[in-house]
């Protein structure tokens, strides 16, 4: 086989494990259709309240109060702000402004899951704020792991085979890769398995040095989480798919690559099909004033002048526009259960408090709920008690994020997006137990008013569980300071520093979530008829892009079947594919 298929196939393994969760199926429900209006009627969409004030809880009360323009949305949110994870800080440094993300800090457009998102942002009005890191960047090329002592660039873009296969060679991080490439074939899945854990299935195929080395790393950079508990059902959806398929990954990618269409999920091809007339004219060109879109497209990621946290400020801003839509801030709340109301029923919500003048009484009844909070809290609130039990069975990790500048905009010796630390890092590299470091000043350029070096240390995550206590501001700075020091010998006073500890920030899509969220779709529909429905990084997917394309799904769903639940994409068990042309244009710009 020639070497730069193997190659190909190499680095499109690493690539899928960026990519979101595929453990989506098809819908017992006919996708983005109109049902009767008999069929709407015995479930009437009368009154919606929404749970949760993060990206989804917004998205949703937009899509929906957007849907429905005669029925009212209530968005109950716990704390003072909304926005949820998303935060982004302005810092004044003395001669200027840096923005600070303690959040997630870049959106990558991909399709179709990045195209909603890029639909959203356009309906609010923010193309002009968009920041783009091209393709061709220092950025987008140079994306590294720190191991054993050093930083080692990954294959990507600008890679060349001679260089690549030198590095799998040399680098003793590629360890077992070529090998475990070349036998891979050789090792089948065992019968009847329906999941096993990533760190599991690598190890099975590719060897536990690529376990270990290479993939913990990259997946510490989006879950924070153990290899040996995440899902490789759940999280590497098309390897897993082309495992089943082909008995082999290798073998599967390369025979992938040698056909005229391509495996795609339905879902995907439904929803890029439906979102094409708000984006492409008839003579497959952008429309008029989408221009921007199409450009964003062809960018590695991007964000917005004033931080990801501008998407969730213009979307409260266009909320609180609307008169159909109430949003309940300082509002947890403490009960969730049906009750009867007349011939039919409701769900009746109970807050703990509600601070603000004017707010609606401390009980209320909706004809549909959707809750996008942590699915552990959720389960907390209904009742019957523990009628959602299998929602408290996924756990999330803490993370300490600590944002660093540096007046100094020399100091990197190397460029790029930054570098993850995989868990067979020695010890004495990461006593700290950092996931990794994102270079800031050049992953997102044009943000910041003075030029200067900024970074973003990663600390925790699956390595603080069990923790009662964890450190505080002072030692988290000190913490992500001992990092940088010991890998890119910065030893310089910052001139900003900014700790914040995001506890239980990121849910862990351990072995055997695709069933228990199948489990818990039968117990929506048997407790609660169907009236609530949840969304959110508890359930298809942890990303930014992944909580708006679930929101905007869980809309059209409620137009199409006002008993669906938003789990409907599990509930047959399974993914299913279908086969698309090579070079298809489903938009005017690929």
């Amino acid at each position: 086989m020639p070497p730069r298929a193997y190659v190909n196939a190499l680095t499109g393994l690493l690539r899928e494990c960026y990519a979101r969760p595929h453990h989506r199926c098809s819908s017992v429900v006919r996708p983005y259709t109109s049902i009767t209006s008999r069929e709407r009627d015995a479930q009437k969409v009368e009154e919606v309240a929404i749970l949760g004030g993060g990206i989804t809880g917004l998205a949703s009360a937009f899509y929906i109060s957007e849907a429905f323009e005669d029925v009212h949305v209530t968005l109950y949110e716990a704390g003072p702000r909304l926005g949820g994870w998303l935060r982004s800080t302005s810092v004044d440094v003395g001669n200027g402004k840096v923005v600070f993300e303690q959040g997630p800090r870049t959106l990558r457009p991909n399709v179709p899951n990045g195209l909603v998102t890029l639909d959203l942002l356009d309906r609010l009005g923010l193309q002009n704020d968009v920041l783009m890191t091209s393709k061709e960047s220092t950025a987008a090329r140079n994306r590294f792991i720190y191991y054993p002592d050093h930083l080692v660039r990954m294959p990507g873009p600008g890679s060349s085979l001679l260089g690549v296969l030198s590095s799998m060679i040399s680098e003793p991080v590629f360890q077992g890769l070529l090998y475990g490439a070349l036998t891979e074939v050789f090792r089948p899945r065992p019968e009847n398995l329906d999941d096993e854990s990533v760190g599991a299935f690598i190890s099975r195929k590719f060897g536990p040095a690529v376990a270990d080395n290479l993939v913990s790393a990259v997946l510490h950079g989006i879950y924070a989480g153990d290899i040996y508990q995440l899902s490789a059902k759940s999280i590497l959806g098309k390897v897993y798919k082309t495992e089943e398929q082909y008995a082999s990954v290798m073998l599967g990618n390369i025979l992938e690559a040698t056909r005229d269409d391509s495996l795609v999920p339905l879902l995907d091809l439904h929803m890029m099909r439906y979102l094409k007339p708000f984006m492409v004219g008839s003579n497959g060109k952008p429309l008029p004033g989408t221009e921007i879109l199409a450009k964003v497209r062809q960018s590695s990621v991007y964000t917005f002048k004033r931080g990801l946290g501008q998407l969730a400020e213009s979307l409260e801003s266009a909320l609180r526009k609307l008169p159909n839509v109430t949003i309940l801030m300082d509002t947890p709340v403490e009960l969730l259960e049906l009750v009867a109301h007349g011939n039919s029923s409701k769900v009746q919500i109970k807050p703990k408090k509600a601070k603000q003048s004017g707010a609606k009484p401390s009980t209320h009844r909706y004809s549909h709920v959707v809750s996008t909070i942590s699915g552990k809290t959720l389960n907390s609130i209904t009742a019957p008690v523990d009628s959602l039990s299998p929602l408290a069975l996924t756990p999330s990790v803490t993370v300490m994020v600590v944002n660093l500048y540096y007046s100094n905009p020399e100091l990197l010796h190397v460029h790029g997006f930054g570098y993850l630390l995989p868990r067979s890092l020695p010890f004495d590299q990461n006593p700290e137990r950092a996931l990794g470091v994102v270079f800031d000043s050049d992953a997102t350029i044009g943000q910041d008013e003075i030029p200067g070096t900024k970074l973003t240390v990663m600390l925790g995550g699956h390595w603080w569980n069990g923790w009662d206590t964890y450190p505080d501001e002072d030692e988290g700075a000190y913490m992500a300071r001992a990092i940088l020091a010991r890998h890119l010998n910065i030893t310089e006073e910052p001139q900003a520093v900014r700790v914040a500890l995001q506890k239980e920030c990121i849910p862990q899509y351990t072995v055997g979530h695709a069933a228990r969220m199948r489990d818990v779709s039968s117990r929506l529909q048997d407790h609660f008829h169907g009236r609530l429905k949840v969304a959110g990084n508890s359930y298809s997917g942890v990303g930014l892009n992944d909580c708006v394309r679930a929101a905007k799904e869980l809309s059209m769903r409620l137009v199409a079947d006002s008993k669906a639940t938003g789990l409907e994409d599990l509930v047959a068990g399974g993914e299913t594919w279908t086969r698309r042309e090579k070079g298809t244009r489903e938009w005017g710009y690929r």
